[in-house]
């Protein structure tokens, strides 16, 4: 057992640091996710409700957007890039089962929807794909556009199930990225994130509001979820105990921890933003971190995403 300790300093990380310096932006486009997202707009005003947000996060100082390849959040990024464009840009892998040379030229083609001569990172998005019979080869692949100066970094998402550690110590990625939260601090008290800050790995979290469950209601829990609702509402009452928001809760827990050196909020809208970077600002609460925890943090893999628009 690994046990966190917040700091204490109001509205800065360890060391006195600025938060939003941690804080990357995962642009989520689904309609569903809140009232004003940018996918909720006209067609015509996609473009401009994405160009708010970006603006938005420049303006407040983030400096990394995560992407993936989906739906049409690359090409509605590309257009709308603020100039000069402060963000460096994560990119992640197509799945493996379509052929490694699909996943190269999607990648490629990634940067071309993007408008970017390069990325900072491509991402392995499934670390099973490395462990399959193809990893290899997909590795290989990778590092190749590396090689090429295409991306400047490389690595994979990982699930504590996936064991990212020993990956690591296989492939020996530039980055690695797995969920990290307040429901689930396995990476934490297990020492995973500091065994891969140890092998000089450069390790970022995600999911850092629990895919929703710190703001849904016990009412609102999917079935396989149902038997964890006490706790959750025990959590949040804590939380509420404490005079804590729980979005305010669940970025200080991540933008606390030492081993992580981006901290990946996904976000819908502008008015989601506002609203992560003030939290981000925020005091930061003295809490009982562990306490926080699910006694069985594996469901939350799990399951759909909850929407998070109530709190933001």
């Amino acid at each position: 057992m690994q046990p966190f300790h917040a700091s204490s300093s109001k509205g800065l990380g360890p060391k006195g640091q600025d938060p939003i310096g941690k804080l990357a932006l995962a642009v989520v486009t689904a309609p569903e996710r809140a009232q004003h997202s940018v996918m909720s707009a006209p067609a015509g005003a996609r473009e401009d409700a994405m160009r708010t947000l970006l603006q938005t996060g420049a303006d407040a100082g983030v400096q990394i957007i995560a992407t993936r390849p989906e739906a049409d959040t690359e090409r509605l990024l590309g257009q709308a890039w603020p100039f000069p464009s402060p963000f460096r840009v994560s990119v992640r892998t197509v799945s493996v089962s379509e052929g490694v040379d699909r996943v190269e030229a999607r990648a490629r083609r990634s940067l071309e929807r993007l408008g970017l001569p390069r990325g900072d990172v491509l991402l392995v998005s499934n670390a099973a794909d490395l462990a399959g019979a193809e990893g290899r080869a997909l590795w290989d692949r990778i590092k190749a556009l590396k090689d090429r100066g295409l991306y400047r970094r490389i690595g994979f998402c990982a699930t504590m199930e996936d064991g990212p550690a020993l990956l690591a110590r296989r492939f020996q990625p530039d980055v690695v990225q797995m969920p990290c939260n307040l429901l689930d601090q396995r990476p934490v008290t297990e020492g995973v994130l500091n065994e891969l800050a140890g092998q000089g790995v450069e390790v970022h979290v995600s999911s850092v509001f629990a895919r929703g469950l710190l703001f849904a209601s016990r009412e609102s829990l999917p079935p396989h979820l149902a038997a964890h609702g006490m706790a959750l509402s025990r959590a949040r009452r804590r939380l509420a105990e404490a005079r804590v928001d729980p979005m305010q809760a669940a970025l200080a827990f991540a933008l606390g921890l030492p081993p992580a050196a981006a901290v990946i909020a996904s976000v819908a809208s502008a008015a989601e933003l506002r609203a992560i970077v003030a939290a981000a600002h925020a005091p930061r609460p003295d809490l009982d971190w562990e306490a926080l925890a699910l006694d069985e943090p594996a469901a939350l893999a799990v399951g759909p995403r909850l929407s998070i628009s109530n709190a933001a």
